[in-house]
């Protein structure tokens, strides 16, 4: 089949690759002028990083394994501990987290992309789109997986109907050394001033994030001014390594955390979504490009019954985006070291299969 694709994010990169492995045609549409590699680094859970191996896509010389997943309080005093080596055992791939520059880099080698190429008016009943350069492209099959402002979607289904969580990410990266830097350990430091989440990403990088209440017009807002030192101010006197991050903070990207409704079925005739242009959701869970691969993934290998393939997604999907529409992990507090270790893994463990269609499926 031939299949148009509209955005080279993870989910349209991802998909464009599964799908010229199969022996599909894939044309893949970008409005950015050059491969976006904006972002910090995403966890990739063992779902995601077995689909990688059978896209050929050898994430093996990038990012850094976790081994554990760790909740702090903001005085040092470890919470909670979870065991990854358990999913990783038992599902047969790691957990890896990689910084999204290198994730999508290694998802377009060899995929053909058209840079500059943006959406103006889509057709769902021809998987037709017209471009800005006054090009019409037409397939067999439409995937609109241009993000959460997705023109494809709104052809299909409307307007924007993300909402604002009210809480808001600050995250950059810190080359400083730290105790975590070189390890294999995710860190959550949570306070009643917000969370601080820590994780390595490899060649001497720390990804930091700091997540906070605000809304738009309020302090800590895209376009606060004094975000820096408001952050400090905030953070002041936190556990180790954080004041020094603190003190060294100097690129800062902001992503205000959204949440949708998920609908049974997001596409129409020949026409179908993927990654967040479906499923917006915060990143609280870390589950975007991990959903994202699993759509590319499933849809790869769907193209006959597109609505089989969105009835399967979102059956799945809408489990972490619900979770993560809560924000309760920003909202963590001293209770969780009520909860024993080997629980936690266990239950963390289940709720990683539940929240893959790939390992769902698997033997």
């Amino acid at each position: 089949m031939r299949v148009i694709v509209v955005g080279a994010g993870v989910a349209g990169l991802a998909l464009a690759r599964g799908l010229l492995n199969a022996g599909h045609e894939a044309e893949v549409y970008e409005e950015a002028p050059e491969l976006r590699t904006a972002g910090g680094s995403v966890s990739l859970w063992p779902g995601s990083t077995a689909i990688l191996e059978e896209l050929k896509a050898d994430y093996t010389g990038v990012g850094r394994r976790l081994e554990t997943l760790e909740s702090w309080a903001s005085d040092g005093r470890r919470l909670l501990t979870v065991d990854l080596t358990v999913p990783e055992r038992r599902y047969g791939h790691p957990v890896v987290h990689v910084a999204r520059r290198e994730l999508v880099e290694l998802l377009a080698d060899g995929v053909p992309v058209t840079y500059g190429a943006r959406a103006e008016h889509v057709v769902p009943e021809r998987a037709e789109v017209r471009l800005s350069d006054g090009r019409t492209v037409r397939g067999d099959v439409l995937v609109g997986a241009d993000g959460r402002r997705s023109v494809v979607r709104e052809a299909l289904m409307g307007g924007d109907r993300a909402k604002l969580s009210g809480w808001v990410t600050w995250q950059g990266f810190t080359t400083r050394p730290t105790a975590l830097t070189e390890d294999h350990r995710a860190v959550m430091i949570a306070g009643r001033q917000g969370l601080c989440g820590l994780i390595p990403a490899g060649r001497g990088r720390l990804l930091w994030w700091f997540d906070v209440r605000s809304a738009p017009g309020k302090p800590f807002w895209a376009d606060d001014p004094h975000v820096v030192e408001r952050l400090r101010e905030r953070f002041r006197g936190w556990v180790d390594p954080v004041p020094g991050i603190l003190d060294t903070m100097a690129d800062v990207e902001f992503f205000p955390h959204h949440k949708q409704p998920i609908p049974d079925v997001w596409g129409r005739g020949p026409t179908t979504l993927a990654g967040d242009s479906a499923h917006t959701m915060p990143p609280t869970m870390a589950q975007g490009a991990n959903q994202a691969l699993e759509d590319a993934w499933l849809l790869a290998r769907s193209l006959g019954d597109l609505r089989a393939y969105e009835r399967a997604r979102s059956k799945v999907v809408r489990r972490p985006a619900r979770m993560a529409g809560t924000e309760l992990t920003d909202r963590q507090g001293p209770i969780v070291r009520l909860i024993p270790d080997g629980v936690a893994t266990k239950v963390y463990a289940s709720m990683l299969r539940g929240y893959s269609n790939y390992l769902l499926t698997a033997p």
